[in-house]
């Protein structure tokens, strides 16, 4: 019987057919023979963390497969700031910020490089330290730095999260201007004058700042302006073992995953970033099959996504067949052990080609272990998993059937605690033959 459960999400992995790869995904062009062979063994759908047609990012797909409900997510900012250490108050506002190229058209800043050329660590440093700290109306605004230009904006002083995003995500786009958002409060109001002040001010600070003049000077884009998005806050939210009974770790890389693992409360397992995809994903299911003191182990690549977000429909197969290699490498050890349901899909599609950031296509969703039904679905890929027999499995329901997979799955109106979660038993108070 299965005991514990591998998840593993290969990010970013759906995309749409393409010309160049004859009319195929890339996942489909692929030659992924060891893919394959799991979901030859297993049963196999498509799953979508929301509902078709949505494009969804990852850390909202996340909290879905999680089994969050999305009324219950705080915010990309405020996972952001959890995952550089920080731990904001009730009330503190944080946003997911970079620092960008921007240009100013008939008095408006548009967009001009969202990615400038890397500056050398001094110099984003400095950057960074020259807009760390500003107030405005009693709010006082404050920049943390995460990697290379990426940082998290923290608010503090009668604010709110519902505010506009001032990143377009696409060079050529004029910067919005921080607005509060339709039905929002004084509060919202307050975020964005004071957000709209903070950036104009980095505006002018960055401009005069000498990096940039050596950078102009060396025919190098200046890096003038900041943007902002994703505005969160802390809330309450239910821990992942208390409400699904397993003992849960994330063996992931970067921020956004450090503050996902620490808003649900799993264990943040070590992964490394070496460059190489594939050895990369080999080492995390080596960590997966012997961290045996958890029951829930999600195992996690960036590389699909990151290789469609460079345009390229081969660049993206070619990331595809390193990680299925890495798969035949190292999962063999946990596709044999009969206590292990491994699953494997991924979050979101990212279309390898086209204007889109995401795409709301589904993803191929396979469950091998000992139990599951074996369907005919001979292939992982985004059009073969359609035929398999679990269907299209939506949002939060990814948990509760791998609850299920390992029998823990609770009949309903089973009552053996005041307040049950997902799985059974619960935590159930013995009963006493005398009061204490």
């Amino acid at each position: 019987m299965p005991r514990r459960c591998v998840l593993l999400v290969l990010d970013g992995l759906g995309d749409r057919s393409h010309a160049a790869l004859g009319g195929r995904t890339p996942l489909q062009a692929a030659h992924t023979p060891h893919l394959d062979a799991i979901a030859a063994a297993g049963a196999n759908g498509l799953y979508h963390a929301g509902f078709p047609g949505q494009a969804l990012p990852s850390e909202n797909a996340h909290f879905a497969m999680f089994g969050a409900a999305p009324e219950e997510f705080p915010g990309r900012g405020y996972l952001e700031a959890l995952g550089l250490g920080l731990s904001p108050a009730p009330g503190e506002v944080c946003l997911l910020a970079h620092f960008c190229n921007a240009v100013v058209d008939d008095g408006c800043l548009r967009l001009w490089r969202d990615k400038p050329e890397k500056p050398a660590p001094e110099e984003a440093a400095a950057l960074f330290a020259a807009v760390a700290d500003f107030s405005f109306e009693g709010v006082r605004v404050r920049l943390h730095r995460d990697k290379g230009l990426f940082g998290v904006v923290v608010m503090t002083g009668g604010v709110s999260p519902e505010v506009t995003d001032t990143n377009p995500m696409v060079d050529g786009l004029f910067l919005p201007e921080p607005e509060p958002m339709a039905g929002a409060g004084p509060e919202a109001a307050r975020a964005a004058r004071a957000l709209w002040a903070y950036l104009l001010f980095a505006r002018r600070v960055l401009c005069a700042h000498p990096v940039n003049i050596a950078r102009e000077a060396a025919g190098l884009s200046p890096i003038n302006a900041l943007v902002t998005q994703r505005a969160g806050m802390v809330r309450p939210l239910p821990r992942f073992g208390e409400r699904f009974g397993l003992r849960p770790a994330s063996i992931a890389s970067g921020t956004l995953f450090a503050g996902v693992a620490r808003a649900l409360g799993f264990d943040l397992l070590p992964a490394r970033d070496t460059g190489d995809p594939g050895a990369d994903l080999a080492e995390r299911l080596e960590t997966a099959r012997r961290a045996t003191e958890h029951d829930f182990l999600h195992v996690h690549t960036k590389a699909p996504d990151e290789a469609a977000h460079t345009k390229d429909p081969l660049a993206k197969k070619a990331v595809i067949e390193a990680l299925d290699a890495a798969v035949g490498r190292a999962a063999g050890p946990l596709l044999r052990d009969p206590e292990v349901l491994f699953v494997v899909t991924s979050d979101h599609s990212t279309p390898s080609s086209g204007p889109l950031i995401h795409g709301g296509e589904p993803v191929p969703l396979c469950l091998h272990g000992p139990g599951q039904r074996v369907d005919a679905v001979s292939r992982f890929d985004e059009v073969s998993a359609a035929a398999g027999c679990l269907g299209f499995v939506r949002g939060t329901e990814l948990p509760y059937l791998i609850l299920n997979g390992l029998e823990r799955a609770r009949l309903a109106g089973i009552r053996d605690t005041p307040d049950p979660p997902a799985c059974y038993p619960g935590p159930v108070r013995p009963f006493r033959l005398e009061e204490t």
